[in-house]
């Protein structure tokens, strides 16, 4: 079995690790054909029919950078990784297509749950929902952002913790 097989994540780890992360680095195609890369928080939503895992979703200010580069060019490159040492680094790497969302309907609950989920420390358990000062906070956020749900089309992932320190 090659190291690249040995490494890569299933199914099942991928979902746990997306889950258990909170920061995306999102890289677009700049206008001058340069890498825009932005971190972003994410929250991952029910897959549809098109693939099994859960997707990725974003929200960003709609006037930003990347918005007008994905408006140019609907492809992003998605990175999450974790591990400071060569033997407990981890990944998943995802090439998406990029839909924006722009209506209000969509974007205010995006927003409200990428907020729960960033308001807790890490394998806390949010609450079910905003005091009423942050929902209205994020309702008129809203108004200025638009979501992005990133579609998977490839996905490369990579967990050097199976190698067990043998390289």
């Amino acid at each position: 079995m090659s190291r690249r097989e040995q490494i890569k994540m299933s199914d099942e780890e991928v979902s746990a690790f997306l889950a258990g992360e909170r920061t995306v680095t999102c890289a677009t195609a700049g206008a001058r054909g340069w890498p825009h890369l932005m971190p972003l928080w994410y929250v991952l939503r029910d897959p549809s029919d098109d693939g099994p895992l859960p997707r990725v979703w974003a929200w960003t200010y709609g006037i930003s950078q990347k918005v007008r580069n994905l408006e140019r060019d609907p492809r992003a490159t998605l990175q999450v990784e974790a591990g400071e040492a060569y033997e407990d680094l981890r990944g998943v790497m995802l090439e998406c297509d990029v839909i924006i969302h722009r209506d209000l309907d969509t974007v205010a609950p995006l927003g409200a749950a990428i907020l729960l989920r960033n308001s807790v420390p890490r394998g806390s358990q949010p609450p079910q929902e905003l005091a009423s000062e942050a929902a209205d906070a994020v309702r008129a956020q809203a108004a200025k952002r638009v979501g992005l749900e990133f579609i998977e089309r490839r996905r490369a992932t990579w967990d050097h913790r199976k190698l067990g320190g043998v390289y």
